[in-house]
């Protein structure tokens, strides 16, 4: 009986919002990883395409997208990301006993032959998952910063593009309207011809590969945005359980 009412509050108690926050934190890293890939890759061909013929002036961008050794950095904030989601669920976010609404869960928590219920874990193992998602929340922050530059880049573009399509909203000339890749610190100053003007730089942004690139770094913001927002979600699940854990004694039984 003792087992079995300890299964039942377990479940009645179960940490919905962790678990929520855990797929959302799945969901998130896996769309800003895949498609801000197919993204640079599209940036790179844009660039090889209208902006310059210079592989030297893009060849930090190729090997970005390509190249093995500058991969760890994308690679790893991703491969954290999908750490920390899958160790939300066993450790019960901090290895708290409490949830949602003052309830009581067995989730994160060893089980005692004597109780036939659970106690707590040890203090080191609370701290380290505590400390591991504030370091991670900064660091999908910056990532998520990082993620609006290009967003921004690809808008002010499009921008200047329907200013081109409509000459009637703006009092500036045709020609004098451009997209400079210098500007924005994508390519060296001495790129040529690093820019585009015109009803050159409106022809590009009518083509395919411009409007799908522009998409998908949209959608690798909303990804960096989805996985920030988890792990905000765990922080707060993980600081309450540990203060509360905290005020009620690190032996307490559940």
């Amino acid at each position: 009986l003792g087992l079995l009412e300890c299964c039942a509050r377990c479940l009645i108690g179960a940490p919905f919002a962790s678990l929520v926050a855990t797929g959302l934190c799945f969901f998130g890293v896996a769309l800003f990883c895949g498609c801000g890939h197919e993204a640079l890759t599209g940036t790179e061909q844009l660039i090889e395409t209208y902006f310059s013929k210079n592989y030297q002036d893009y060849e930090y961008l190729l090997d970005v997208v390509l190249g093995d050794h500058n991969k760890v950095l994308p690679r790893g904030a991703c491969g954290l990301g999908e750490w920390r989601g899958m160790g939300a669920v066993p450790s019960g976010d901090g290895g708290g006993g409490i949830t949602e609404g003052g309830q009581e869960s067995c989730v994160g928590l060893q089980e005692t032959p004597s109780s036939g219920c659970c106690s707590v874990l040890a203090p080191w193992g609370m701290c380290w998952f505590v400390g591991i998602t504030y370091v991670l929340t900064i660091i999908w922050l910056l990532v998520f910063a990082c993620s609006a530059v290009p967003v921004y880049i690809y808008f002010n573009t499009w921008t200047t593009c329907q200013s081109i399509a409509n000459p009637s909203k703006t009092s500036a000339s045709i020609g004098t309207l451009c997209a400079d890749a210098r500007m924005y610190g994508v390519l060296p100053w001495n790129a040529f011809p690093g820019k585009v003007c015109g009803s050159n730089l409106l022809s590009i942004c009518k083509t395919s590969e411009f409007q799908m690139t522009f998409h998908l770094f949209i959608a690798a913001f909303v990804g960096a945005a989805a996985t920030l927002v988890s792990l905000l979600t765990f922080m707060i699940a993980a600081t309450y359980n540990f203060a509360v854990l905290k005020l009620m004694g690190r032996g307490t039984k559940f």
